[in-house]
Protein backbone atom coordinates (compact mmCIF):
# COMPACT_ATOMS: atom_id res chain seq x y z
CA UNK A 1 0.00 0.00 0.00
CA UNK A 2 2.76 2.25 0.57
CA UNK A 3 4.83 1.78 -2.33
CA UNK A 4 1.58 2.50 -4.15
CA UNK A 5 0.81 5.71 -2.62
CA UNK A 6 4.12 6.96 -2.98
CA UNK A 7 3.95 6.02 -6.71
CA UNK A 8 0.98 8.09 -7.17
CA UNK A 9 2.29 10.91 -5.57
CA UNK A 10 5.13 11.14 -7.83
CA UNK A 11 2.95 10.65 -10.85
CA UNK A 12 0.41 13.04 -10.13
CA UNK A 13 -0.17 16.24 -11.72
CA UNK A 14 0.71 19.38 -10.18
CA UNK A 15 -1.70 22.33 -10.10
CA UNK A 16 -0.14 25.59 -10.69
CA UNK A 17 -0.45 29.27 -10.77
CA UNK A 18 1.76 31.91 -12.01
CA UNK A 19 2.29 34.95 -11.43
CA UNK A 20 3.27 37.26 -14.18
CA UNK A 21 2.07 36.87 -18.06
CA UNK A 22 4.70 38.35 -19.38
CA UNK A 23 8.01 36.49 -18.63
CA UNK A 24 5.67 33.65 -16.58
CA UNK A 25 3.62 32.49 -20.15
CA UNK A 26 6.78 30.82 -20.96
CA UNK A 27 6.55 28.96 -17.60
CA UNK A 28 2.79 28.64 -18.02
CA UNK A 29 3.32 27.29 -20.99
CA UNK A 30 5.41 24.81 -20.41
CA UNK A 31 3.71 23.30 -17.39
CA UNK A 32 1.92 20.76 -18.72
CA UNK A 33 5.19 19.18 -20.78
CA UNK A 34 6.41 18.14 -17.27
CA UNK A 35 3.32 16.87 -15.50
CA UNK A 36 1.79 20.18 -13.99
CA UNK A 37 -1.48 21.75 -14.60
CA UNK A 38 -1.63 25.32 -15.53
CA UNK A 39 -5.15 26.54 -13.27
CA UNK A 40 -4.64 30.28 -12.68
CA UNK A 41 -3.06 33.56 -13.82
CA UNK A 42 -2.37 36.62 -11.89
CA UNK A 43 -0.96 39.66 -12.82
CA UNK A 44 -1.86 43.50 -12.23
CA UNK A 45 -1.78 44.46 -16.06
CA UNK A 46 -5.69 43.29 -16.46
CA UNK A 47 -5.87 43.33 -20.25
CA UNK A 48 -2.41 41.57 -20.96
CA UNK A 49 -3.78 39.11 -17.91
CA UNK A 50 -7.60 38.90 -19.75
CA UNK A 51 -5.99 38.08 -22.76
CA UNK A 52 -3.67 35.31 -20.99
CA UNK A 53 -6.35 33.98 -19.56
CA UNK A 54 -8.24 33.34 -22.53
CA UNK A 55 -5.50 31.50 -24.81
CA UNK A 56 -4.61 29.41 -21.68
CA UNK A 57 -8.65 28.71 -20.61
CA UNK A 58 -7.45 29.17 -17.50
CA UNK A 59 -8.97 31.48 -14.45
CA UNK A 60 -7.11 35.06 -14.02
CA UNK A 61 -6.63 36.99 -11.15
CA UNK A 62 -5.91 40.94 -10.79
CA UNK A 63 -4.99 40.59 -6.31
CA UNK A 64 -2.55 38.17 -5.08
CA UNK A 65 -4.32 37.63 -2.23
CA UNK A 66 -7.20 36.27 -4.40
CA UNK A 67 -5.65 34.15 -6.55
CA UNK A 68 -3.76 32.31 -3.58
CA UNK A 69 -7.09 31.04 -3.14
CA UNK A 70 -7.37 29.14 -5.93
CA UNK A 71 -7.24 25.30 -5.84
CA UNK A 72 -3.92 24.75 -6.38
CA UNK A 73 -0.58 23.26 -5.17
CA UNK A 74 2.15 25.44 -6.33
CA UNK A 75 2.85 28.54 -7.59
CA UNK A 76 5.47 30.55 -10.21
CA UNK A 77 6.59 33.97 -9.22
CA UNK A 78 7.26 35.52 -12.64
CA UNK A 79 6.47 39.09 -11.74
CA UNK A 80 8.90 42.25 -11.41
CA UNK A 81 12.15 41.26 -10.18
CA UNK A 82 12.77 42.85 -6.43
CA UNK A 83 9.20 42.20 -5.24
CA UNK A 84 9.20 37.69 -4.98
CA UNK A 85 10.21 37.58 -1.46
CA UNK A 86 7.11 39.08 0.36
CA UNK A 87 4.42 36.81 -2.49
CA UNK A 88 7.19 34.17 -1.97
CA UNK A 89 6.25 34.41 1.63
CA UNK A 90 2.69 34.51 1.64
CA UNK A 91 2.50 31.69 -0.69
CA UNK A 92 4.52 29.34 1.73
CA UNK A 93 2.27 30.73 4.53
CA UNK A 94 -0.53 29.16 2.53
CA UNK A 95 1.34 25.85 2.47
CA UNK A 96 1.72 26.25 -1.11
CA UNK A 97 5.26 24.86 -3.39
CA UNK A 98 7.24 27.89 -4.81
CA UNK A 99 9.52 28.79 -7.77
CA UNK A 100 10.29 32.21 -8.12
CA UNK A 101 12.65 33.36 -10.61
CA UNK A 102 15.16 36.48 -10.85
CA UNK A 103 16.26 37.87 -7.51
CA UNK A 104 14.90 35.71 -4.32
CA UNK A 105 15.09 39.40 -2.05
CA UNK A 106 15.40 43.05 -2.51
CA UNK A 107 16.88 43.16 1.05
CA UNK A 108 19.15 41.42 3.58
CA UNK A 109 15.77 41.59 5.80
CA UNK A 110 13.74 39.78 3.21
CA UNK A 111 16.31 37.52 2.58
CA UNK A 112 16.22 36.39 6.29
CA UNK A 113 12.34 36.33 6.35
CA UNK A 114 12.64 34.33 3.20
CA UNK A 115 14.56 31.24 4.67
CA UNK A 116 12.71 31.22 7.47
CA UNK A 117 9.41 30.79 5.87
CA UNK A 118 10.90 27.89 4.20
CA UNK A 119 12.15 25.78 7.08
CA UNK A 120 9.03 26.88 8.74
CA UNK A 121 6.76 25.71 5.74
CA UNK A 122 8.54 22.38 5.06
CA UNK A 123 7.52 23.14 1.69
CA UNK A 124 9.83 23.30 -2.11
CA UNK A 125 11.12 26.56 -2.42
CA UNK A 126 13.19 26.43 -6.20
CA UNK A 127 15.26 29.22 -7.21
CA UNK A 128 14.13 29.52 -11.07
CA UNK A 129 17.74 30.50 -12.40
CA UNK A 130 17.57 29.24 -16.06
CA UNK A 131 21.39 29.44 -17.10
CA UNK A 132 22.92 26.92 -15.49
CA UNK A 133 20.29 24.18 -18.03
CA UNK A 134 22.41 25.09 -21.16
CA UNK A 135 23.36 22.28 -22.73
CA UNK A 136 27.22 23.41 -22.11
CA UNK A 137 27.06 24.32 -18.80
CA UNK A 138 25.08 20.70 -17.99
CA UNK A 139 28.15 19.22 -19.18
CA UNK A 140 30.56 21.05 -17.40
CA UNK A 141 28.85 20.52 -14.10
CA UNK A 142 29.17 16.43 -15.29
CA UNK A 143 32.64 16.60 -16.44
CA UNK A 144 33.68 18.80 -13.09
CA UNK A 145 32.01 16.28 -11.06
CA UNK A 146 34.09 12.92 -12.64
CA UNK A 147 37.34 15.30 -11.78
CA UNK A 148 37.88 15.95 -15.53
CA UNK A 149 40.15 19.36 -14.76
CA UNK A 150 40.59 19.07 -10.84
CA UNK A 151 39.33 21.40 -8.39
CA UNK A 152 38.40 25.02 -9.58
CA UNK A 153 40.95 28.11 -8.82
CA UNK A 154 39.65 30.74 -10.68
CA UNK A 155 36.24 31.15 -13.25
CA UNK A 156 34.52 33.64 -15.03
CA UNK A 157 31.32 34.10 -16.22
CA UNK A 158 29.44 36.92 -18.34
CA UNK A 159 26.17 38.23 -18.90
CA UNK A 160 25.97 41.26 -21.21
CA UNK A 161 23.01 42.06 -22.65
CA UNK A 162 23.11 45.21 -24.49
CA UNK A 163 19.75 46.87 -25.97
CA UNK A 164 19.05 49.77 -28.38
CA UNK A 165 17.04 52.79 -26.26
CA UNK A 166 13.33 52.12 -28.40
CA UNK A 167 13.70 48.15 -26.93
CA UNK A 168 14.94 48.98 -23.43
CA UNK A 169 12.09 51.74 -23.30
CA UNK A 170 9.58 48.84 -24.46
CA UNK A 171 10.86 46.73 -22.16
CA UNK A 172 10.37 48.28 -18.72
CA UNK A 173 7.21 50.45 -19.24
CA UNK A 174 7.10 52.67 -16.27
CA UNK A 175 9.31 55.54 -14.86
CA UNK A 176 9.37 53.59 -11.58
CA UNK A 177 9.99 50.00 -13.62
CA UNK A 178 12.24 48.09 -11.45
CA UNK A 179 14.73 47.94 -15.00
CA UNK A 180 15.00 51.96 -14.81
CA UNK A 181 15.93 51.57 -11.27
CA UNK A 182 18.50 48.77 -11.02
CA UNK A 183 21.89 48.97 -9.76
CA UNK A 184 24.30 47.53 -12.38
CA UNK A 185 25.28 44.52 -9.82
CA UNK A 186 21.38 43.16 -9.22
CA UNK A 187 21.32 40.84 -12.58
CA UNK A 188 24.61 39.03 -11.69
CA UNK A 189 22.82 35.20 -11.40
CA UNK A 190 22.97 34.72 -14.94
CA UNK A 191 26.71 34.90 -15.00
CA UNK A 192 27.14 33.64 -10.96
CA UNK A 193 24.89 30.67 -11.06
CA UNK A 194 26.57 28.34 -13.66
CA UNK A 195 29.54 28.72 -12.04
CA UNK A 196 28.15 28.30 -8.44
CA UNK A 197 26.00 24.51 -10.05
CA UNK A 198 29.09 23.42 -12.37
CA UNK A 199 31.70 23.82 -8.89
CA UNK A 200 29.45 23.16 -6.46
CA UNK A 201 30.96 26.48 -4.48
CA UNK A 202 29.31 29.42 -2.92
CA UNK A 203 30.73 32.68 -2.34
CA UNK A 204 31.64 34.37 0.97
CA UNK A 205 33.22 37.64 0.06
CA UNK A 206 33.07 40.46 -2.82
CA UNK A 207 34.45 43.19 -4.05
CA UNK A 208 32.87 44.92 -7.21
CA UNK A 209 33.40 47.99 -9.46
CA UNK A 210 30.51 49.65 -11.43
CA UNK A 211 30.99 51.32 -14.66
CA UNK A 212 28.99 54.72 -15.11
CA UNK A 213 27.14 55.18 -18.37
CA UNK A 214 29.26 57.28 -21.00
CA UNK A 215 27.43 60.78 -22.72
CA UNK A 216 29.04 58.85 -26.28
CA UNK A 217 26.90 55.97 -26.17
CA UNK A 218 23.74 56.01 -28.09
CA UNK A 219 21.83 53.27 -26.15
CA UNK A 220 21.42 55.54 -23.55
CA UNK A 221 18.35 57.60 -24.46
CA UNK A 222 16.14 56.04 -22.17
CA UNK A 223 15.13 56.39 -18.92
CA UNK A 224 17.45 54.47 -16.58
CA UNK A 225 18.45 55.55 -13.98
CA UNK A 226 21.56 52.79 -13.03
CA UNK A 227 24.75 52.07 -14.88
CA UNK A 228 25.84 50.14 -17.95
CA UNK A 229 27.41 47.47 -15.92
CA UNK A 230 29.89 46.04 -13.25
CA UNK A 231 33.05 43.76 -12.46
CA UNK A 232 32.83 41.47 -9.43
CA UNK A 233 35.36 39.27 -7.80
CA UNK A 234 33.91 36.82 -5.50
CA UNK A 235 35.63 34.40 -2.95
CA UNK A 236 34.46 31.48 -3.18
CA UNK A 237 34.20 28.61 -0.02
CA UNK A 238 37.26 26.81 -1.16
CA UNK A 239 39.36 29.66 -1.75
CA UNK A 240 39.14 30.17 -5.85
CA UNK A 241 38.08 33.30 -7.54
CA UNK A 242 35.27 34.04 -9.63
CA UNK A 243 34.89 37.16 -11.65
CA UNK A 244 31.39 37.98 -12.46
CA UNK A 245 30.82 40.25 -15.45
CA UNK A 246 28.06 42.01 -17.37
CA UNK A 247 25.02 43.91 -17.65
CA UNK A 248 24.77 46.40 -21.15
CA UNK A 249 27.70 47.14 -22.19
CA UNK A 250 27.89 46.57 -25.95
CA UNK A 251 28.99 43.56 -27.21
CA UNK A 252 26.64 41.22 -26.13
CA UNK A 253 28.69 38.09 -24.71
CA UNK A 254 27.05 34.68 -22.28
CA UNK A 255 30.53 33.00 -21.53
CA UNK A 256 31.87 30.96 -18.76
CA UNK A 257 35.18 29.55 -18.44
CA UNK A 258 36.30 26.86 -15.18
CA UNK A 259 40.51 26.87 -14.23
CA UNK A 260 40.94 23.81 -12.51
CA UNK A 261 44.42 21.89 -11.31
CA UNK A 262 44.83 19.99 -14.29
CA UNK A 263 42.54 22.03 -16.69
CA UNK A 264 40.12 23.84 -17.81
CA UNK A 265 36.36 24.47 -20.08
CA UNK A 266 34.74 27.31 -21.54
CA UNK A 267 32.24 27.30 -24.33
CA UNK A 268 33.20 28.84 -27.46
CA UNK A 269 33.03 32.84 -26.95
CA UNK A 270 33.10 32.97 -31.30
CA UNK A 271 31.25 31.20 -34.05
CA UNK A 272 29.04 28.59 -32.40
CA UNK A 273 28.88 29.29 -29.26
CA UNK A 274 27.04 26.30 -27.80
CA UNK A 275 30.34 24.45 -28.38
CA UNK A 276 32.23 23.70 -25.21
CA UNK A 277 36.15 23.46 -25.20
CA UNK A 278 37.87 21.53 -22.61
CA UNK A 279 41.96 21.91 -22.18
CA UNK A 280 44.57 19.95 -20.58
CA UNK A 281 48.44 20.45 -20.56
CA UNK A 282 50.19 18.07 -22.58
CA UNK A 283 52.22 17.20 -19.05
CA UNK A 284 48.48 16.61 -17.47
CA UNK A 285 47.15 14.44 -20.02
CA UNK A 286 45.55 11.01 -18.37
CA UNK A 287 45.30 7.92 -20.07
CA UNK A 288 42.32 8.48 -22.50
CA UNK A 289 42.31 11.69 -22.40
CA UNK A 290 43.17 14.33 -25.30
CA UNK A 291 45.02 17.17 -24.64
CA UNK A 292 42.02 19.55 -25.94
CA UNK A 293 38.50 18.57 -27.34
CA UNK A 294 35.69 20.91 -28.84
CA UNK A 295 31.86 19.44 -29.40
CA UNK A 296 29.06 20.32 -29.11
CA UNK A 297 27.78 18.99 -25.92
CA UNK A 298 23.79 17.41 -25.76
CA UNK A 299 21.54 17.59 -23.23
CA UNK A 300 21.64 14.77 -20.63
CA UNK A 301 17.89 13.83 -20.04
CA UNK A 302 14.76 15.32 -22.10
CA UNK A 303 16.75 17.14 -25.11
CA UNK A 304 13.81 17.27 -27.81
CA UNK A 305 11.48 19.21 -25.07
CA UNK A 306 14.50 21.15 -23.71
CA UNK A 307 15.30 22.61 -27.29
CA UNK A 308 12.05 23.54 -27.68
CA UNK A 309 11.80 26.00 -24.74
CA UNK A 310 12.97 29.20 -24.05
CA UNK A 311 16.75 30.33 -22.57
CA UNK A 312 18.67 27.72 -24.15
CA UNK A 313 16.55 24.77 -22.72
CA UNK A 314 17.17 26.75 -19.06
CA UNK A 315 12.89 27.38 -19.51
CA UNK A 316 12.27 23.17 -19.83
CA UNK A 317 14.45 22.50 -16.93
CA UNK A 318 13.35 25.10 -14.42
CA UNK A 319 9.46 23.64 -14.13
CA UNK A 320 10.99 20.22 -14.53
CA UNK A 321 13.32 20.21 -11.74
CA UNK A 322 10.47 22.02 -9.72
CA UNK A 323 7.99 19.45 -10.10
CA UNK A 324 10.50 16.62 -9.88
CA UNK A 325 11.27 18.40 -6.26
CA UNK A 326 7.18 18.49 -5.38
CA UNK A 327 7.02 14.50 -6.34
CA UNK A 328 9.90 13.37 -4.70
CA UNK A 329 9.61 15.89 -1.23
CA UNK A 330 13.18 17.41 -2.00
CA UNK A 331 14.98 20.31 -1.95
CA UNK A 332 16.18 20.92 -5.47
CA UNK A 333 19.65 21.97 -5.72
CA UNK A 334 18.82 25.63 -6.40
CA UNK A 335 17.40 25.91 -3.33
CA UNK A 336 16.73 29.15 -1.02
CA UNK A 337 19.69 29.39 0.33
CA UNK A 338 21.87 29.20 -2.86
CA UNK A 339 19.02 32.02 -4.41
CA UNK A 340 19.58 34.20 -1.33
CA UNK A 341 23.63 34.13 -1.67
CA UNK A 342 23.36 35.23 -5.51
CA UNK A 343 20.57 37.71 -4.30
CA UNK A 344 22.71 38.80 -1.69
CA UNK A 345 26.12 39.04 -4.30
CA UNK A 346 23.56 41.61 -5.77
CA UNK A 347 23.30 43.76 -2.60
CA UNK A 348 27.22 43.45 -1.35
CA UNK A 349 28.53 44.15 -4.79
CA UNK A 350 26.79 47.33 -5.02
CA UNK A 351 27.62 48.41 -1.35
CA UNK A 352 31.45 47.54 -2.57
CA UNK A 353 31.06 49.41 -6.05
CA UNK A 354 29.74 52.60 -3.93
CA UNK A 355 32.47 52.05 -1.79
CA UNK A 356 35.10 51.31 -4.51
CA UNK A 357 35.75 48.04 -4.35
CA UNK A 358 35.76 47.51 -0.73
CA UNK A 359 35.63 44.10 0.48
CA UNK A 360 32.08 42.67 1.77
CA UNK A 361 31.04 39.23 3.23
CA UNK A 362 28.12 37.32 1.81
CA UNK A 363 26.62 35.96 4.94
CA UNK A 364 25.54 32.32 4.54
CA UNK A 365 21.42 32.43 5.84
CA UNK A 366 21.58 28.64 6.56
CA UNK A 367 22.71 29.90 9.53
CA UNK A 368 20.29 31.52 12.07
CA UNK A 369 23.58 33.39 13.87
CA UNK A 370 24.09 34.90 10.11
CA UNK A 371 20.49 36.09 9.98
CA UNK A 372 19.95 37.37 13.29
CA UNK A 373 23.22 40.24 11.54
CA UNK A 374 21.08 41.19 8.88
CA UNK A 375 17.40 40.55 10.11
CA UNK A 376 16.81 44.45 10.17
CA UNK A 377 19.18 45.42 7.04
CA UNK A 378 16.17 47.00 4.78
CA UNK A 379 19.08 48.89 2.66
CA UNK A 380 17.21 49.32 -0.81
CA UNK A 381 18.23 51.16 -3.74
CA UNK A 382 13.95 51.29 -5.36
CA UNK A 383 11.50 54.33 -5.39
CA UNK A 384 9.46 53.08 -2.94
CA UNK A 385 12.19 52.86 -0.41
CA UNK A 386 13.57 56.38 -0.45
CA UNK A 387 14.88 57.63 2.83
CA UNK A 388 18.07 59.23 4.18
CA UNK A 389 20.10 56.49 4.20
CA UNK A 390 19.18 54.67 1.47
CA UNK A 391 21.76 54.18 -1.78
CA UNK A 392 21.27 55.41 -5.58
CA UNK A 393 20.89 53.24 -8.42
CA UNK A 394 24.37 54.62 -9.77
CA UNK A 395 27.56 55.15 -8.68
CA UNK A 396 26.95 58.95 -9.92
CA UNK A 397 23.76 59.41 -8.03
CA UNK A 398 20.30 59.62 -9.13
CA UNK A 399 20.95 59.90 -12.56
CA UNK A 400 17.70 61.98 -13.05
CA UNK A 401 16.71 61.14 -17.26
CA UNK A 402 16.67 64.12 -19.49
CA UNK A 403 12.94 65.47 -19.65
CA UNK A 404 13.30 64.53 -23.90
CA UNK A 405 13.82 61.27 -22.86
CA UNK A 406 10.89 60.85 -20.66
CA UNK A 407 8.88 62.52 -23.00
CA UNK A 408 9.80 59.87 -25.72
CA UNK A 409 9.56 57.13 -23.14
CA UNK A 410 5.77 57.67 -22.27
CA UNK A 411 4.62 58.03 -26.19
CA UNK A 412 6.22 54.49 -26.32
CA UNK A 413 4.06 53.55 -23.45
CA UNK A 414 1.26 54.64 -24.39
CA UNK A 415 1.26 53.08 -27.69
CA UNK A 416 1.73 49.68 -25.85
CA UNK A 417 -1.57 50.44 -23.74
CA UNK A 418 0.56 50.97 -20.61
CA UNK A 419 -1.53 53.05 -18.70
CA UNK A 420 1.04 53.79 -15.58
CA UNK A 421 3.10 56.50 -14.95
Amino acid sequence: MKRRRRSSQRTRRIRVGVVGVGRGMSFARGASVVGMELVALCDTWEEKLLEAGEQLGVATYAEFDRFLEHDMDAVILANYFHEHAPFAIKALGRGLHVMSETMACKTPAEGVALARAVEKSGRIYMFAENYPFFAYNQEMRRLYGKGEIGEVQYAEGEYNHPFPSDGYIRLAPGINHWRNWLPSTYYCSHALGPIMCITDTHPVRVNALSIARSSRDKQNAHVMRGDTGSVILCRMNNGSVARVMGLKMHGHSIWYRIHGTRGLMENLRTGDTEMLRVKHEPWDVKKGEVEEKVYRPEFPVHAAAARKAGHGGGDFFTNYHFADAIRKNEQPYLDVYRGLEMAMVSIQSWRSALADGAPFEIPDFRKESARKKYAKDDWSPWPEDARRGQPPPSIKGLNEPPKKHVTAARKVWTQMGYRGD
